[in-house]
């Protein structure tokens, strides 16, 4: 039951994105979606997003466009091929080609933006620093850097009226730990997509670092991913 709070939550379409968009639910949120097509070289999980939100409830989803493909710099926004692996050990620990550059720091301000037109105190996002591809800017000490620049650079945080708070519920969990969260609290992860590097009909790859990590998240739960994969 809504307790009329506000939160912006940015969804990816992603596993990690739609816990963290129940686990916001679930602590009686009102949850606004926002959501980046930001030139990534797939859009199946921005129809994934769309799923989410609307599985949801949520009180109001956008998308927004900005195109990070003008920078190239990553995998993800660019011709450069993503990494494949036949296992999930074999993942390096260097930070890897599917880091876009600033991406968080500028999806965090696209919601922070929002948050203030809404007079919400209050932003979710799904960042996670154990079962992750080793994003610099999925650390709890860039979360810590954000939020003092946000209560720094916004009228509601210079005033004390309503200082920002950036939720990060994911961030000290395995991947295994998500899931299971997720579940508990009814999520159907059929409706997400987690894959760097989708065929034409949207089937996951199931050798990127993403599919990797996520398919051991559902293993360890000793359950079949709901995914679609290409093989």
């Amino acid at each position: 039951m809504s307790g009329g709070k506000k939160a912006v939550v940015l969804l990816s379409g992603g596993l990690d994105s739609t816990t963290c968009a129940a686990i916001a639910k679930s602590d009686g949120f009102d949850v606004y979606a926002l959501t980046m097509a930001y030139g990534q070289r797939h859009t199946c999980e921005i129809e994934a997003a769309d799923r989410v939100a609307k599985s949801f409830d949520v009180k109001k989803h956008l998308t927004v466009e900005i195109d990070l493909r003008q920078f190239g710099g990553s995998a993800l926004t660019s011709d450069i091929d993503v990494p494949k692996h036949d296992n999930v050990t074999d993942i390096g620990t260097e930070i890897p080609v599917t880091y876009v550059p600033a991406r968080n720091t500028v999806f965090l301000s696209y919601a922070l933006a929002w948050a203030e037109v809404l007079g919400a105190q209050d932003i979710f996002i799904g960042v996670n620093a154990l079962d992750y591809s080793g994003y610099p800017d999925c650390r709890p000490e860039y979360i810590d850097a954000f939020t003092r620049m946000a209560n720094l650079a916004t009228k509601a945080g210079v005033t004390g009226e309503a200082p920002v708070r950036i939720h990060t519920p994911l961030i000290d969990l395995t991947k295994a730990q998500i899931v299971r969260r997720g579940l508990d609290l009814g999520v159907d992860y059929g409706m997400t997509t987690s894959c760097y590097d989708p065929d034409e009909q949207g089937r996951a790859c199931g050798r990127c670092d993403a599919c990797l990590l996520r398919l051991r998240g559902f293993k360890e739960n000793g359950i079949d991913d709901p995914g679609q994969y290409q093989e």
